[in-house]
């Protein structure tokens, strides 16, 4: 049996955890590709992007026996400017979900469940009545996640990433957190 932990980034875990090198590693192994500049500005500077502003925020799991990273997820106000989205999404009501990343030896273990869950409690906590996420119909099993945790696609781009946007209305969400930051499962 394995027991995994859920922790709110802190600056001081950034290099001690390696929250980049893991994150660079899974875009690696999920996509071909590394660093893009225009796309992972918001890895290189992580407290910029997830630690600073108040309404943003990051998870990380840990394997309770390594203390090693197993899965992330990052919350940001909405922050996009895809013009098909312009009157439906805004920073003070969207929040939007990103590097949302499980290794792959801990898939289908609870990692993902916990870290949305996780993120969703943060996301009403703050005022949020929506979130915002992008997907690629490219990473197994993604969209089916997404579906079951009862996102609703609003735009399938049909581009060559098979790019899916989807949405959440937070309004129904009761929160499962125990004040401390930090939550323990069994998988």
């Amino acid at each position: 049996m394995s027991y995994f932990k859920i922790k709110k980034l802190q600056k001081e875990h950034i290099s001690p955890y390696n929250v980049k090198k893991f994150l660079f590693k899974m875009i690696q192994d999920e996509f071909g590709f590394g660093f893009i500049p225009e796309y992972h500005q918001d890895i290189k500077k992580m407290e910029d992007y997830y630690l600073d502003p108040e309404r943003n925020n990051f998870f990380l799991a840990i394997d309770h026996d390594t203390e090693k990273i197993i899965g992330t997820i990052g919350i940001r106000a909405y922050d996009r400017d895809y013009p098909i989205f312009k009157d439906l999404y805004n920073p003070q009501t969207t929040a939007s979900l990103w590097r949302v990343f499980v290794d792959k030896p801990w898939r289908r273990n609870g990692v993902a469940s916990a870290l949305v869950h996780m993120a969703e409690d943060f996301c009403r906590k703050k005022g949020y009545d929506k979130i915002y996420l992008h997907t690629q119909k490219t990473v197994h099993g993604s969209l089916d996640f997404w579906i079951s945790n009862n996102y609703q696609i609003v735009n399938d781009t049909g581009n060559h990433l098979k790019t899916v946007h989807m949405e959440k209305n937070l309004r129904n969400i009761t929160s499962i957190s125990d004040n401390h930051g930090l939550l323990i499962f069994q998988g």
